[in-house]
């Protein structure tokens, strides 16, 4: 399947400022994709040169099978962008804006406003639709935002920073909807973030990004396997009495391929697995007639993951960067 984006040693620089350096990224149909990184990181300027609204000094973009240098125009026409400062027409309703949006994007007039109302309706701004945009919080801007970008049916939506400003119940409420879209409308998202736990939320996978370089991509699992290796998931389980023979017991796990360490410590087990398979291991242990008083487990999050490649790039600190 040919790649919704494809970005080949992508590099952009402003004098001697790297913007973003050798930035090499596949996303398929139908993912949600996270660029994760500091402001400054030159997330911007990569999804500039995405939607050929700045040109790379090498390498290439390919969106939607089109060349975002050579032909953007191609490219506007299929892609939806929502910045992070979003700006309508404050005397105009949100129906009189999304309606603009449409004539501006060439969109037929037959049925214009009609087409509109759905949308609205589906970001949840069908009671607010006709009521100036001025009126509007800054989450109902943000849904408002996102009808826009829906509203010329692209294959591909490219939202940066769209949680910013928002209260937390409208951060859950906005990316919830980003899913349902993607979930129900098969579209592919790249959202840019510097928030991890707002990408870590919707993202299928994540891009981590530092002063202009992707130093790695995959899904949750994949990234903490790679930097943390056999201890992806720390499980901790506390008999209510010792065990007679612990040698007994490493034996009978040494069979399970998931457990790659087993440190027995009076009553308490600490199994260091590549997956959660907790319930496997309870079961087990009451096979083995252990009575088991507590279980906690920790998995390694997209916090720990981005700092720790922090650390392993003790070199790169973040820039700030105007685009």
């Amino acid at each position: 399947m040919e790649a919704i984006i494809d970005l080949k040693n992508l590099c952009k620089s402003y004098g001697s400022y790297v913007a973003v350096d050798q930035l090499n990224l596949k996303i398929p149909h139908g993912e949600i994709f996270g660029l994760l990184g500091p402001n400054g990181a030159g997330k911007t300027t990569s999804i500039l040169m995405m939607l050929g609204l700045t040109e790379p000094d090498s390498g290439s973009a390919i969106i939607c099978g089109h060349n975002a240098t050579r032909d953007p125009i191609k490219v506007k026409r299929v892609v939806g962008y929502m910045p992070d400062n979003l700006g309508f027409y404050p005397q105009l309703t949100g129906l009189e804006n999304l309606v603009f949006m449409a004539r501006l994007n060439g969109l037929a007039e037959t049925g214009i406003k009609e087409n509109a109302r759905k949308i609205l309706e589906l970001v949840g701004l069908k009671a607010a639709s006709d009521k100036p945009a001025s009126s509007y919080s800054r989450g109902m801007k943000q849904r408002l935002g996102l009808a826009e970008v829906l509203i010329k049916k692209p294959k591909l939506i490219i939202l940066d920073e769209p949680t910013l400003g928002l209260d937390p119940s409208g951060v859950k409420e906005f990316l919830e909807l980003i899913k349902s879209l993607q979930r129900e409308q098969g579209l592919t998202v790249l959202l840019s973030s510097h928030h991890l736990h707002h990408v870590q939320q919707v993202c299928d996978r994540v891009g981590i990004f530092v002063d202009g370089k992707l130093l790695a991509t995959g899904d949750l699992p994949t990234l903490s396997h790679q930097l943390f290796g056999n201890t992806g998931v720390e499980t901790s389980i506390h008999l209510t009495e010792e065990l007679a023979d612990p040698a007994i017991l490493k034996a009978e796990f040494s069979t399970f391929p998931e457990i790659n360490g087993l440190i027995v410590n009076d009553r308490i087990l600490q199994f260091n697995t590549t997956q959660d398979i907790t319930p496997k291991i309870v079961r087990r242990l009451v096979e083995l007639g252990a009575n088991i008083q507590a279980i906690s487990h920790k998995q390694y999050g997209l916090d720990e993951i981005y700092a720790k490649y922090f650390e392993k790039n003790t070199n790169l600190t973040p820039k700030h960067e105007s685009a």
